[in-house]
């Protein structure tokens, strides 16, 4: 397939094409966490889907090359948290190579089948992962819910043109 002049400023498929354009979609952000070997890992995740209320399923996809993956790989749970607004420096702390994503001041405790629960999110869910599908240079995890709390107080956090947001009234 080729751009023609009536599809405007159409280009070829690649990965800048991808991320040019899912800058544009608005998600909201989970960190999700996982007892690593040497100890707790997370990562930021924008990927979060819900798939099935029967079981009750989720996914959301990490890239094979992610410092995180060697635990999400070899573990059977993970921990899902929906962020809100105020924690815009969670997310990026999260989300940023090389940093000290479980130290102050993240504050989070140890919750059950070993995984991190962060506090003072939006919503938290401990989860039993059921299958890691491959897609390019990233692994789609599906996971069944296990026990959760949506009672967190706040709005949520949303990333949008390469940036952490709350929602506009």
């Amino acid at each position: 397939m080729t751009a023609t002049s009536d599809l405007g400023t159409a280009q070829l498929a690649t990965p800048d094409l991808l991320r040019s354009v899912f800058r544009r979609h608005a998600a909201g952000v989970a960190v999700i966490t996982a007892r690593g070997e040497s100890g707790p890992v997370g990562f930021t995740a924008t990927s979060l889907s819900s798939v099935s209320a029967e079981p009750p399923l989720l996914s959301f996809g990490i890239g094979t090359g992610a410092s995180s993956w060697p635990a999400i790989s070899a573990t059977d749970h993970v921990g899902v948290h929906i962020l809100g607004e105020h924690q815009q420096e969670l997310a990026a702390t999260f989300a940023r190579s090389g940093a000290d994503r479980f130290g102050s001041p993240t504050a989070w405790r140890e919750g059950p089948e070993g995984v991190p629960v962060l506090d003072d999110v939006l919503a938290w869910m401990v989860c039993r992962i059921v299958g890691r599908v491959p897609a390019g240079d990233h692994r789609i995890v599906l996971a069944e819910l296990v026990l959760g709390d949506p009672a967190g107080p706040g709005r949520p956090l949303l990333y949008h043109q390469g940036r952490f947001n709350g929602l506009r009234d």
